[in-house]
């Protein structure tokens, strides 16, 4: 059973809003976006929340600030790739012109996928990408005790833990080894970073199935960290919990990008 949601049907867009990162130098490509939104007719306004539409100029991780940052608002982000890999972008630069008039002509689909929601020391925090628990002290192993729908799965010694969406699946957890979640599963996928056994493998959980990640050290915190921003601390003894919340993000692509075109193109060589 899957849970993301497509729609294709879309009228003109009449308002669009840029997205970029300041690592990035895309002045160039700001300017062409700029371009093709004045031919069509299209208002760029300062604040995305306020947009039709989302343009994210950049890599993975722009796409990903936009699509968090967006979370609840309805409005859909699509990204014009210009970082290193950009997996999640439907628009490459050469095509930026043709494909992005298609695009505020109306001509793209947009795609629901699940988040995270983590719970801890009282606090909660929504993630678009992955939760990770690492440790806080450089070179030292940390012991991690988890559980699933409240059973236990014992102590595993290791650098870190990490749970990602289908999102984040082809980030952070394809580097540690963990699976690739096909765009469509209502499910989030659990990997361990460097784990010190050879029985700790990744696993791929359904909704309604919570993670509950104890920190099993005696003297060593474990740091929280959210689409890579610290959240909080996980010292000795207590613990975080990690389900699929109720939020979804909005990406939108090209009709015509599917998931395993994009895989084939970012991650196989030929």
């Amino acid at each position: 059973m899957t849970s993301t949601s497509e729609s294709s049907t879309h009228s003109p867009v009449e308002s669009a809003a840029v997205v970029v990162h300041g690592r990035i130098d895309v002045q160039d490509a700001v300017r062409r976006v700029g371009a093709v939104a004045e031919r069509a007719g299209v208002e760029l306004v300062d604040e995305p929340e306020r947009a039709q539409l989302a343009i994210a100029v950049g890599g993975d991780g722009t796409i990903l600030r936009a699509l968090a940052r967006l979370l609840g608002t309805q409005v859909p982000v699509i990204g014009i790739n210009f970082g290193r890999v950009g997996f999640l972008a439907s628009i490459a630069p050469e095509r930026l012109e043709d494909d992005l008039a298609r695009v505020l002509a109306g001509e793209y689909r947009t795609i629901e996928q699940p988040t995270l929601e983590a719970r801890l020391g009282g606090e909660s925090f929504v993630a678009v990408n992955d939760v990770v628990a690492t440790s806080s002290t450089l070179g030292r192993m940390i012991e991690l005790g988890w559980e699933i729908a409240g059973e236990d799965l014992g102590v595993v010694s290791c650098d870190g833990m990490i749970c990602s969406t289908p999102s984040g699946s082809t980030a952070y957890n394809l580097s540690n080894g963990g699976p690739v979640l096909v765009r469509g599963l209502d499910a989030m996928a659990i990997t361990f970073i460097a784990p010190h056994s050879l029985h700790a493998r990744p696993l791929v959980v359904p909704r309604g199935a919570e993670l509950t990640v104890r920190n099993a050290s005696r003297d060593v915190g474990a740091t929280v960290l959210a689409d890579g921003h610290r959240s909080g601390d996980l010292a000795p003894d207590s613990a975080l919990s990690i389900r699929l919340g109720d939020e979804r993000s909005l990406l939108a692509t090209l009709p015509e990008t599917t998931f395993f075109g994009r895989y084939r193109e970012t991650f196989t060589s030929y």
